[in-house]
């Protein structure tokens, strides 16, 4: 009967550590969630290694539509429209794909996030591109990354970079999109306000 209990024990442990945890990723997942203007921004991407390749020409070549990132495609969520490197998108989740060259990048966002890759990639289902250039890094970015820097309260860049290679997409709130959301808020809270006031 001891026996009996105690392996029953060790099976549960097992199980639950198997549920805790899971075989490192080469290429980790990462997500990064940032509030922007009246909502957020979040991106979920994988982060794949330099691990002493030539990255950008090679093992990413040079006019070849590219995943950004490993594995799935890399998601981005827009809570609200946003205006993207000068264009306009409309709130919703899209696929972040690139074409580099070796001075810039096309930076497109596509409305399938659901594929593995770029492999099924369709341009037909593109929403906005837009061109940046490319600067060279001072040191090296080891693991390939995304971030979202501000630059004020309403504003900020979608900075990615790897090995010697970054670039940036300036992103902004959509004008007409901020003032209803602002104006929903105001209506919102003056609802709020006469519902108290009736029940005093």
């Amino acid at each position: 009967m001891k026996n009996l209990l105690a392996a029953i024990c060790i099976s549960v442990s097992a199980f639950s550590f198997a549920q805790d945890y899971s075989v490192p990723a080469a290429s980790p997942r990462q997500k990064v969630e940032q509030q922007f203007s009246m909502s957020k921004i979040s991106i979920d991407y994988g982060r794949p290694g330099v691990k002493g390749r030539k990255i950008f020409g090679d093992l990413v070549p040079y006019g070849q539509v590219w995943r950004a990132g490993a594995n799935s495609s890399t998601k981005i969520t827009f809570g609200q429209a946003v205006n993207f490197g000068g264009k306009t998108v409309q709130a919703g989740t899209y696929g972040l794909f690139i074409v580099p060259t070796e001075k810039e990048w096309k930076v497109i966002l596509n409305k399938d996030f659901q594929q593995w890759g770029a492999y099924t990639y369709d341009p037909k289902q593109d929403v906005v591109d837009v061109t940046v250039p490319v600067s060279k890094l001072a040191d090296k970015q080891e693991w390939f990354e995304i971030t979202l820097n501000p630059t004020d309260e309403n504003s900020g860049n979608l900075v990615i970079k790897w090995d010697m290679a970054q670039a940036e997409v300036p992103l902004k709130p959509n004008k007409l999109d901020t003032v209803i959301k602002i104006s929903d808020k105001l209506k919102e809270i003056k609802k709020i306000e006469s519902d108290s006031t009736k029940k005093s």
